[in-house]
């Protein structure tokens, strides 16, 4: 079946970008340019993976995953920090907060297709 993604990310190029890479590798894309956003979203769609920056407005990446964890259609599906933040606590906060994995940008479209293959098995 069609691979559902949730890309959670604020900036409209970015988001254009990663769109457009995922759709390319056939998954079926959703997006939210925020916080809130990715936890309606998610909540409604169900998504089988999401990719979630980190530093969003109105609601965090860390904080929207916490919301999302909390949801029990939504406690196993793999969640991947997307950022610019390589810091040390940033990768420490993210897997407290329930992520999955943490890739730093500029990504790699094929090793990310690989890191979410990787997850869903």
């Amino acid at each position: 079946k069609d691979l559902k993604v949730l890309l959670v990310e604020d900036f409209e190029d970015t988001r254009l970008f990663m769109r457009l890479e995922l759709e390319e590798q056939g998954f079926i894309v959703f997006e939210a340019e925020n916080g809130q956003v990715a936890v309606d979203i998610a909540i409604r769609e169900v998504p089988d993976v999401i990719l979630m920056d980190l530093t969003l407005p109105l609601m965090d990446g860390f904080t929207a995953t916490k919301l999302i964890r909390q949801n029990d259609q939504l406690k196993t599906v793999p969640i991947i920090a997307v950022t610019a933040h390589q810091e040390d606590d940033f990768r420490s906060d993210a897997k407290a907060c329930g992520f999955d994995a943490y890739v730093t940008k500029p990504i790699d479209a094929n090793w990310l297709k690989e890191l979410i293959a990787g997850l869903l098995h």
